[in-house]
């Protein structure tokens, strides 16, 4: 039983835990610059990229992802100043339609194209598909030490391993720049702090974590886990580093208490059936953003 545990729970659990981490480290920065709007956008942009590049490859593997992620990125910037130039419309505008449109075009793409039979359709493109990503040869506390039951992991799990990794090494090397350039963009540009490049490659890192969340858990957990854990944290404190561990606990309550409440959490409430986990993790990340605004309202003002 605890080797069911550990492989039909703990790991797509664990899988979703890493996304919502992920996500919620950058989710602090894009909140205090007020970009919050570029996570959704990105979340959203990725999707007619990462179709693209599969039908052009034929592969689901990381590298045609990533580039095809990257080209819907840089199309998507160019689209958004040719939407303000010609249309004369302030920039939230801008994003909105251009971003729309694209998501619009990948749901229509993925519709259209063979990917269903790579079970990557309009569904697991919003919902994910962490409830499958189970580990069947984890049927013993033994298969942890045990290289060839390792093997047979989801690959999932290693790529939100290592966007974590990549994550906080970028947080770690770039702390500085990236601190001084989000309080105080003109005197970290007069302090010859790089800020258009610290602002790009945060934004290519939110590309990179939303492009190898969005096979495991869909666009509804990765737009969720970048704005409300930090969202909530900003809620409870002013100081930037006790802002970032309240949005990692966020982040694992969310993650944690979503997926036991989408099985479990359903049962123990007399309900016959589940509910999409990706969902529930969203919805819970919800529910404590709403208890961190009632529980500070001298702080409601602090996302403004």
């Amino acid at each position: 039983m605890d080797g069911l545990y550990i492989g039909l729970v703990l790991v797509p659990m664990l899988i979703g835990v890493l996304a919502a981490i992920s996500c919620a480290l950058l989710g602090n920065f894009l909140v205090l610059r007020k970009q919050s709007l570029m996570g959704d956008a990105v979340s959203h942009v990725v999707l007619p990229g990462i179709v693209i590049a599969f039908i052009f490859t034929g592969s689901m593997s990381v590298g045609p992802m990533l580039l095809g992620a990257a080209a819907a990125a840089l199309i998507s910037a160019l689209l958004i100043e040719l939407v303000r130039n010609l249309g004369k419309v302030e920039p939230g505008a801008a994003m909105g339609v251009v971003f729309t449109a694209l998501f619009a075009l990948g749901v229509v793409l993925l519709e259209q194209s063979d990917t269903r039979d790579i079970h990557f359709d309009v569904e697991h493109a919003l919902y994910g598909n962490l409830e499958s990503l189970v580990w069947l040869s984890g049927m013993d506390a033994a298969s942890l030490l045990d290289p060839e039951a390792l093997a047979d992991l989801p690959p999932q799990l290693g790529r939100l391993a290592l966007a974590l990794v990549a994550v906080v090494a970028f947080l770690v090397f770039f702390w500085r720049q990236l601190v001084v350039s989000t309080f105080d963009p003109v005197f970290a540009h007069a302090s010859g702090v790089p800020v258009r490049f610290v602002g790009a490659a945060l934004i290519s890192l939110v590309a990179i974590v939303a492009v190898t969340a969005f096979e495991a858990v869909g666009a509804i957990i990765t737009i969720a886990m970048l704005i409300c854990p930090a969202a909530a944290a900003r809620l409870m404190t002013n100081r930037l580093i006790p802002q970032i561990l309240w949005s990692v606990l966020f982040a694992l309550i969310s993650a944690v208490a979503g997926f036991w409440a989408a099985g479990s959490g359903m049962e123990l409430i007399g309900s016959g059936f589940s509910v999409s986990a990706a969902g529930m993790i969203a919805a819970v990340s919800g529910i404590i953003l709403a208890l961190c605004a009632a529980a500070a309202p001298q702080r409601k003002g602090a996302l403004s």
